[in-house]
């Protein structure tokens, strides 16, 4: 769309009609206060983020951790598929599996159940890449984001509880299914639940202040920048961490209802599978519900016109892959983030596989297990937050070093390729895998979700987050084919680690050269030409438009001060 074209330019009355901001003079905003606002016109007025809004945030997550869709879902369906399958040393069919290698006839063809777990997990990531597309493509228009979030939601409570029924080894293939469900509700809800944190850092009191310091010149860019950067990364870190506390009373409760379900034997192990999975519906519909309730419906962008919500997604998917070139700093981030994230995705899934096989699916011992592993993230994370706290360490360095205890977990499982001493074949090394992957490489989760709210334009989140999310996962689609290609080709588990380990080292090379101060200009040099080419503005006319004027972020704040907010009460 030309911005010369007079019929295609907003006008005054539409813009009344749309509930539009009043365009600002550019005069009245420093070019460093433009790179951290948008010229594009939303609906509605900004927000103030408030304590409950944010608390109610960290919260969600602790119902929304995986417990059942990610962690246990997998231990019942690979469960049912063992007590379902045979020992391929024998005839088909005619020996149960025992500690060996187990088949089952899925996909077509006679398969190890290690290649049957990866190959549905590529098949569900691929299902989520295609379904996240759409949604995503028009998530930032609007106030329907919170709504997307509700659905995917309900969909894993409604899964998890339909666990209860799948009990039966004969009912495999109904556990595939709902482990695909289940994982799609799962990873739908925290990509749209973690799209929402650039805006609730955006704005907090002490950030919208700043803000307006910045536009009238009475800070600098880089201290705007380092609040800023801070802001994003403790409502990551933070949101984590209180995760991991939640996660630990959860699974301590756990506990106590598994020693009064699991007796030794097969059938009451597959019965507390499925109930651990119910349970985990109930603990999120309690830790989901506030968020549901104090979440505020903060403002997207006004459809451009001639567009409606059926046809912005296409737009939006058009103008972003036309203008991918410009940003091209956030596509070397999206590079490294598919690497790094296919080789960690993979590595969970391949561990997940063997440590598995070892406990015997003793649902005891994963819950001990997993007790271990969330002790040692929540000890993990708060020590990358203090640290990058006390010392205002950008995102990209933290990410770096938390990327090279990544590399040295492939690498682990390297040495266990021609032995069985070390390299993940011993109960002891689980433990301390759980340990390790807690407070070395968990916060990963936090910090690259940070990293991508430095390299995104603004007021885009839900589309980019969307986008990163289906990279994420269009990645763990790919890893697991590969890493099952190599099992089936070389007959040994640990083999897919010398392949994970290689991708890993190309990630950290990658991930070295991304340059956040490039990618700033990057973005608003992008969303300049949106407001040209797909709103029909004129170039003259391509000002700040951040939501609120400055004289109006001012009339219209509430909640906490910018002084409670600096001595800590607004977050913990």
């Amino acid at each position: 769309m030309d911005g010369s074209n007079a019929s295609d330019r907003l006008t005054t009355q539409e813009m009344e009609e749309g509930h539009l901001q009043p365009v600002q003079d550019d005069s009245a905003l420093t070019d460093e206060a433009t790179l951290f606002a948008s010229p594009l016109p939303i609906v509605g007025e900004r927000k103030t983020t408030t304590r409950k809004e944010v608390w109610s945030w960290y919260i969600y997550y602790v119902g929304n951790s995986g417990l059942g869709p990610f962690n246990f879902a997998i231990s019942a369906w690979q469960n049912l598929l063992y007590l379902a399958g045979w020992d391929p040393a024998y005839p088909t069919g005619t020996v149960p599996c025992g500690d060996g290698a187990c088949n089952l006839i899925a996909f077509g063809s006679e398969r190890s159940v290690n290649s049957i777990v990866l190959i549905t997990n590529g098949l569900s990531f691929a299902f989520q890449a295609v379904l996240f597309l759409i949604m995503g493509s028009f998530a930032d228009y609007g106030i329907i984001r919170p709504h997307i979030t509700t659905a995917f939601t309900v969909l894993a409570w409604a899964v998890s509880f339909a666990w209860l029924g799948v009990e039966d080894p004969s009912k495999w293939q109904a556990g595939t299914a709902l482990y695909i469900l289940g994982l799609i509700g799962y990873q739908g809800a925290l990509t749209f639940w973690t799209a929402a944190f650039p805006g609730l850092a955006r704005d907090l009191p002490e950030i919208k202040d700043s803000e307006e310091k910045l536009a009238r010149g009475d800070t600098d860019r880089k201290s705007h920048d380092r609040l800023d950067m801070l802001a994003r990364n403790r409502l990551a870190n933070v949101s984590f961490l209180v995760c991991s506390l939640g996660e630990l009373v959860v699974l301590a409760i756990l506990a106590g209802i598994l020693e009064g379900v699991i007796n030794d034997d097969a059938d009451s192990n597959t019965k507390a599978l499925s109930i651990v999975c119910a349970y985990s519906a109930g603990v999120w519909i309690i830790c989901a519900t506030p968020w549901l309730l104090f979440e505020q419906y903060r403002p997207g962008h006004q459809l451009p016109p001639h567009t409606t919500y059926f046809t912005v997604g296409i737009k939006q998917i058009y103008h972003a892959f036309r203008l991918c070139l410009r940003l091209k700093q956030t596509f070397i981030y999206l590079a490294a983030y598919f690497f790094l994230g296919d080789c960690l995705n993979t590595l969970v899934t391949v561990i997940a596989t063997l440590q598995n096989e070892v406990v015997s699916y003793d649902t005891k011992m994963l819950n001990y297990l997993l007790i271990d592993g969330i002790a040692a993230q929540a000890l993990g994370i708060g020590l990358f937050w203090a640290v990058q706290k006390r010392y205002t360490i950008p995102t990209k360095t933290m990410l770096l070093f938390n990327a090279f205890w990544i590399l040295l977990l492939a690498a682990w499982g390297c040495v266990g390729i021609t032995q069985t001493r070390f390299g993940f074949h011993n109960a002891w090394e689980f433990w301390a895998y759980q340990a390790f992957y807690g407070i070395a490489v968990c916060p990963w989760y936090a910090i690259s979700q940070a990293m991508i709210s430095e390299v995104i334009p603004r007021g885009k989140e839900f589309l980019f987050f969307a986008l990163f999310s289906i990279i994420g996962k269009t990645s763990s689609f790919i890893g697991p084919f590969v890493s099952s290609a190599i099992i089936d080709d070389s007959g040994n588990t640990n083999m897919p680690f010398t392949f994970l380990l290689g991708l890993g080292v190309v990630s950290v090379g990658i991930l070295a050269c991304v340059d956040v101060e490039k990618s700033r200009k990057e973005c608003r040099k992008y969303l300049e030409d949106e407001a040209i080419r797909v709103y029909g503005m004129d170039l003259a006319d391509v000002v700040v438009i951040s939501g609120q004027s400055i004289e109006m972020n001012k009339a219209g704040r509430t909640g906490a001060s910018v002084e409670e907010t600096e001595k800590g009460d607004l977050i913990a």
